[in-house]
């Protein structure tokens, strides 16, 4: 998090939510921290920065966002990101997004993702633990995902299981919570499981990120002047650990299988 107040102070503009260009080699050493791999830079935007660096022993790339809106505010940036129920109406890509399983101690959830991909792959699945946190103290928002097996979400013929995906999001108001503006810290990688070579990957992956966090800033500022309701998971609070109730299932009759899947072959796109 310290390290992110370096990036932010060290790229910014002269105006709120521009950032300035510094030398390559000099900007590959800032946004790596103390003993990482340098990061390289693909994509220049307005509104945020997108570096990727491949992950050893793989043919994978990690990749990182740094990116700053100044139209909305901080808690509503991340509520819109938690409350899967809206995001069935903005983001067109979705095919199910449910709650699986939510430990009402922790706050932690199973979710079971569904998404199409471009023309002409199979639609892909994820099955992911995410789990949130906001320090008043220091003022940042923390989410954290990655993926995971369950039980009641078995392999689907019909869809791809990605079985590698870890993201995790920093989110820094400029001032509080609740006035406009923030910069965010995004970090992430998976395997989307495709035949298709490298860079096609690596294509997809960088571009499709970046038009989703566009998605997730014109759908806070739809529900902004809407008043669309969305859940505030920042005053939603976790029952005591102790309790007999502290963890629920939400499985619901369409997350359960009708039958035994058996697992997806690999000849697939």
């Amino acid at each position: 998090m310290k390290h992110m107040e370096n990036i932010s102070s060290l790229l910014q503009g002269s105006s709120p939510g521009e950032y300035q260009r510094l030398d390559p080699k000099l900007e590959r050493e800032a946004i790596a921290a103390p003993g990482e791999q340098p990061w390289e830079m693909i994509m220049d935007k307005k509104h945020f920065k997108l570096w990727r660096r491949p992950i050893e022993g793989t043919h994978l790339y990690q990749y990182r966002v740094f990116g700053s809106y100044t139209d909305v505010t901080p808690r509503q940036f991340f509520n819109v990101q938690l409350d899967t129920e809206y995001r069935k109406k903005w983001d067109s890509l979705v095919i199910k997004l449910d709650v699986i399983e939510r430990d009402l101690a922790t706050g932690s959830e199973v979710i079971h993702w569904v998404t199409h991909f471009p023309y002409p792959m199979y639609s892909r699945d994820y099955v992911y633990v995410r789990r949130y946190s906001v320090d008043k103290e220091n003022n940042l928002m923390v989410l954290v995902s990655r993926a995971v097996e369950h039980p009641s979400v078995p392999e689907d013929p019909e869809y791809v299981r990605v079985r590698t995906y870890e993201s995790q999001m920093v989110i820094r108001p400029h001032k509080t919570f609740d006035e406009n503006g923030f910069d965010y810290l995004l970090t992430y990688s998976d395997n989307p499981q495709t035949v298709f070579p490298r860079y096609c990957v690596s294509w997809m992956v960088s571009s499709g990120m970046p038009d989703f966090l566009e998605k997730l800033h014109t759908a806070a500022l739809k529900a902004k002047k809407m008043e669309i309701e969305v859940r505030d998971y920042m005053s939603a609070k976790p029952i005591e650990s102790g309790s007999s109730e502290g963890k629920a299932s939400m499985a619901a009759a369409e997350h359960k299988s009708d039958g035994t899947c058996s697992p997806a072959q690999l000849e697939y796109a």
